[in-house]
């Protein structure tokens, strides 16, 4: 269905689509402001869409209705000692303060609705203020029927992490697609999901039934349409109007031309630059041409927004822990020839895998966070050495977890195997040559690693020891320790990880209310920006799974509360 004409005038002009743009769209516009959003691909969503789709957001209304109710400072204290000198008081605590009043308000006011991840640990437990559950929300699955003619406006879920098109939720959804050669429930529930899903493709062409960042993307976006938001595909913002010092809106190309924008407000929420090539190879560690890391994130997040902002005065922080979400990625070859992206998020903390560098050797505890598991291997490999490292498991492994884009049974292993996705070997000696990693080196690390396994212990790396590990790991297993298992079941199998990102931490510097700051560190006025076109309300450091999507939802409420001159909270 065509976009209604575009007028020429608006309150909020919103450049981007993913969850900050369209969360401060909503805000704005519930709150009685004419609101457009600006997206400069031919579908909405961003990398929102193509995420797990999970909020980090501390004492929201699920946890409490759950009888999990802490008060601000412990999440304030697990903040300040995981952040250390990267910690910004003013920004933590706007995002402390609001997150919760967040939810409240999608809940009660939007067709956004979530589901709650109260059993999920904070990343790191032996950090003090860390929680057992309670901080994490994701949309609740949504009946794309009811999002109507807009339904093809927006972005799928990513290929590689879909089967069939069919995008599974972490969770309950999940683990019935992990048990269900063990468990006859859960094989039901696989065999009524898939049952349905077919059904869907063979009437209306696509998944239906939406989950993750497709669902947050599918909610938000109804929300907007139906508080009359203009939403405008295909129209990439080329520069700011700035009057007087002011940012008064923008000039965006149309098919019909370029046009000129006006607005009382500009937030810039456009995905950050994981895939700018010139600013990567300025701020990534390690990416000498711009192109040697592997970004998840769509094409078009690359980079107009800190570019947008930089131009009226705005500036990119640059002195964070990392300008980058790190993300274990492996490259998935399709039978088209095309080359996907998988992330490596569920399987590395199951028993029976480890991760190597080229000698053989681990480097980190693998059922750690996606962002501890790169940094330490960005930091282990020597400078002249190719950034990369192999997870190394045995047939029993695989066909009972999977191993990245090959799936465990009964789906077949050999299509992975011929293509190069996988490596295979009899023994461990041929599978290290097959990969490249020295032979003596991964017979020395597996051999010490299953002496200790077998007890399910990891003096070297203690894998299996926080909250946050052992729900990695597989409570159905029935040795001593969820995380650990021998591996000794050959044939082995290997696929190559790259580090990769779910997108960038490098933003435009921004106050408690999301204001673009100046390099005097003024409000530019009529300027705002959320997301990752925010440069990193937590420094670049990555305490927690969903801390991209939090303050991102947020953020983007902060600054459309703010355009609309409202304060406190209810």
């Amino acid at each position: 269905m065509p976009s209604a004409a575009l007028d020429t005038e608006y309150d909020v002009l919103v450049i981007g689509s993913g969850a900050a743009g369209l969360a401060a769209a909503v805000t704005a516009a519930w709150h009685g402001q004419k609101v457009i959003v600006l997206e400069k691909e031919p579908v909405f969503g961003g990398a929102t869409a193509w995420s797990g789709g999970w909020a980090w957001v501390p004492r929201n209304p699920l946890a409490q209705r759950a009888g999990i109710v802490e008060d601000i400072e412990q999440p304030r204290t697990y903040l300040r000692n995981e952040l250390g000198a990267y910690y910004n008081a003013e920004r933590v605590d706007a995002f402390l303060e609001a997150c919760p009043h967040m939810v409240a308000f999608f809940e009660k006011h939007t067709a956004l609705q979530f589901a709650d991840g109260n059993g999920i640990p904070d990343m790191h437990g032996d950090t003090p203020g860390a929680a057992q559950g309670g901080h994490q929300v994701i949309a609740a699955p949504y009946d794309a029927r009811q999002v109507g003619a807009l339904l093809p406006r927006l972005r799928k879920t990513l290929r590689e992490t879909s089967f069939m098109g069919m995008p599974i939720m972490a969770g309950a959804d999940l683990a019935a697609f992990l048990n269900m050669t063990r468990s006859p429930k859960a094989l039901l529930h696989v065999c009524k999901r898939f049952g349905r899903h077919l059904y869907h493709l063979a009437r209306y062409g696509r998944a239906m039934h939406l989950v993750n960042g497709v669902a947050l993307v599918a909610r938000l976006a109804k929300s907007a349409q139906d508080l009359g938001v203009h939403l405008q595909e295909s129209a990439p913002a080329k520069r700011l109007l700035v009057e007087d010092g002011q940012v008064r809106g923008v000039l965006v190309s149309t098919p019909k031309g370029d046009r000129q924008i006006r607005a009382r407000a500009v937030v810039l929420a456009a995905g950050g630059f994981p895939n700018d090539n010139v600013r990567r190879r300025q701020l990534f560690p390690r990416d000498a041409s711009g192109y040697d890391n592997l970004a998840l994130p769509p094409q078009g997040c690359s980079g107009d927004g800190l570019r947008l902002g930089e131009s009226a005065g705005g500036v990119v922080a640059t002195d964070l822990k990392s300008p980058v979400a790190w993300a274990p990625v492996s490259q998935v070859p399709h039978r088209d020839g095309s080359v996907g992206h998988f992330p490596h998020i569920i399987e590395r903390g199951k028993p029976g895998i480890i991760g190597v560098l080229a000698n053989g050797k681990r480097f980190v505890n693998e059922a750690h966070g996606y962002y501890d598991y790169v940094s330490a291997m960005v930091a282990a490999v020597p400078p002249a050495e190719e950034v990369c490292s192999w997870l190394v498991c045995d047939h029993r492994f695989l066909r009972r977890y999977g191993l990245g884009h090959a799936r465990p049974a009964p789906l077949p292993v050999w299509p992975h195997v011929r293509n190069g996705y996988l490596k295979r070997g009899a023994t461990l000696e041929q599978l290290a040559q097959a990969c490249g990693i020295d032979p003596s080196g991964l017979r020395a690390t597996v051999d010490d690693f299953n002496t200790h396994a077998r007890k399910g212990q990891d003096p070297a790396f203690g894998r299996g020891s926080t909250p946050f590990n052992r729900k990695q790991g597989d409570p159905l297993y029935k040795g001593p320790n969820p995380c650990v298992a021998p591996i000794e079941h050959g044939p082995f199998y290997a696929v190559k990880v790259k580090p990769g990102c779910f997108g960038t931490f490098a933003g435009l510097r921004t106050d408690g209310s999301a204001r673009v700051l100046d390099e005097a560190g003024q409000p530019i006025p009529g300027l705002y920006a959320a997301g990752t076109d925010m440069a990193s309300v937590f420094g670049g450091w990555y305490p927690s799974g969903g801390i991209n999507l939090g303050p991102a939802l947020t953020f983007g409420y902060v600054a459309g509360r703010h355009i609309a001159g409202v304060q406190g909270y209810e």
